[in-house]
């Protein structure tokens, strides 16, 4: 997965969930243990602009923030599937794990089974990318252009095999009918360096790391490939606008934690998210990376995560993405 996509809402995730514990109600009700620590499993690694934006959050309570990155967001999973139902262990994952169970063989952890959807943080979009000399007006033009290409030439990348930027140029290609040539890179900066290069002809890159290089035109903004337009790209259509049906693909982060844990704590945790995310300085922040706030209920993120399983599993078969 793409770590820098993810970190900014991902480490965000464990700030908030840092604030919503140190919460006077949540104190009063004694609804969340607050004798130790709070650990934070993040499935990504450290060390990225997001991280840093994300640490800018103050908070009351202490919360020990683990990366554990590897196996495709699966290591952290797995530890946080294991750990005692207290509500002191919480995972911090992003979308591309509801991939995992069609990508990868003899899984660890049941992602559905051990573990408990707790709540959606926030939707960040994906924008697809191109080199400004290539002379496209729309994506309209660059479909064109793609069909007539000869074969091989087409080239997309993304910075992990099977990660929400490597899903969603799939689905946008399946849907316009283009044929192209994946290549493997090991994070963002390397992706947007070859199409700035135009060695590499689009990527469906995460907002935050793309926005400064749209605004200085150094790449051009075709589409996002979310439902509704990014609130920071009003002007750029999303791929289902633009007329490719089934081509859109949403990038979300979201907390999970053990299945088992009490439902009262499942609840009034995500009922604090909401809140939180909610507020004006949370949804600044959110937007400043080109994010949005998406408030749903427990069951609600869980409901959808079901579902983005079987979408994703459609999907990766489709791709020709399936485990061996």
């Amino acid at each position: 997965m793409d770590a820098r996509a993810n970190l900014v809402t991902i480490l965000f995730v464990s700030t908030l969930i840092a604030t919503l514990i140190s919460t006077p109600s949540l104190s009063r009700t004694q609804e969340w243990p607050a004798r130790q620590p709070i650990r934070v499993l993040v499935a990504l690694t450290p060390g990225s602009a997001t991280d840093l934006v994300s640490r800018l959050v103050e908070i009351g309570q202490i919360v020990v923030i683990e990366n554990r990155a590897g196996a495709s967001q699966t290591t952290a999973a797995s530890a946080v599937a294991k750990a005692e139902r207290d509500g002191y262990t919480i995972l911090a994952a992003g979308s591309a794990l509801a991939v995992v169970p069609s990508t990868m063989t003899k899984l660890t952890v049941g992602l559905q089974t051990d573990l408990t959807a707790v709540g959606l943080l926030a939707d960040v979009p994906l924008v697809m990318v191109v080199n400004p000399g290539k002379g496209y007006k729309n994506i309209q033009d660059f479909v064109f252009a793609a069909k007539k290409a000869a074969r091989g030439t087409m080239t997309y990348g993304s910075g992990g095999r099977g990660d929400s930027t490597h899903l969603a140029a799939e689905r946008s290609r399946v849907a316009a009918g283009v044929e192209g040539l994946y290549v493997l890179f090991r994070g963002s900066p390397e992706v947007l360096n070859e199409v700035m290069a135009g060695r590499l002809e689009f990527y469906m890159s995460p907002a935050a790391p793309a926005m400064s290089l749209i605004a200085g035109r150094k790449v051009q903004a075709l589409a996002v490939a979310s439902a509704t337009r990014a609130i920071t790209l009003p002007d750029v259509p999303t791929t289902t606008e633009a007329g490719f049906v089934h081509s859109d693909y949403e990038f979300w982060v979201g907390a999970f934690a053990p299945t088992g844990m009490p439902r009262a704590l499942v609840d009034r945790l995500n009922q604090e998210i909401v809140k939180l995310i909610e507020t004006l300085q949370v949804r600044e922040r959110l937007e400043s990376i080109g994010g949005s706030a998406s408030p749903l209920s427990a069951q609600a993120f869980a409901d959808q995560f079901k579902r983005e399983i079987a979408i994703d599993a459609a999907l990766v078969k489709a791709a020709g993405l399936e485990a061996n």
